[in-house]
């Protein structure tokens, strides 16, 4: 993953989006919230589980991001899954609009987290994994974690 800078504080990962997802560009979205959905955030309660990104009428709209009603809200508490507008440069949209109609790319929000005070999204473009990438990456991973332990047992 990135480095972690200060005054950011992670609410909740997509942990299968680099699983099944091969990302080649990252961007940094605000989201469009209204209050008890902030608050729910606050306490932890995002999920970012099979959510997706697109572009419609040159804005980005994120769907099934799941948060939780806010536990102390009363009649007026947020919709769990509704669609929330991201927030981006126009140069940045037309972007993703270019790279969203490429066959097999696909707008994958990574992360959510405090930044300032403010919600923040990391959306990243990529394309699908198929099986064998995914062996791919998992055999290199164990080879990489062999390799370090052998090491680990050769510096002692």
């Amino acid at each position: 993953m990135d480095k972690k800078t200060s005054g950011e504080k992670i609410i909740c990962l997509n942990k299968t989006a680099r699983r099944n997802y091969a990302i080649d560009d990252v961007y940094e979205a605000g989201i469009m919230l209204v209050g008890t959905e902030v608050k729910a955030l606050r306490e932890g309660r995002g999920n970012l589980m099979d959510s997706y990104a697109r572009v419609k009428n040159s804005e980005v709209f994120l769907y099934d991001m799941h948060i939780s009603p806010y536990s102390h809200g009363n009649r007026d508490n947020h919709e769990p899954l509704r669609v929330r507008k991201l927030l981006l440069h126009a140069r940045e949209i037309r972007k993703l609009y270019a790279k969203s109609r490429e066959k097999g790319l696909s707008i994958v929000p990574l992360k959510a987290y405090f930044k300032n005070g403010r919600v923040k999204l990391e959306l990243g473009v990529g394309r699908g994994k198929k099986l064998y990438d995914k062996r791919d990456d998992i055999k290199k991973r164990e080879d990489q974690r062999a390799m370090d332990r052998g090491m680990k047992w050769k510096n002692r």
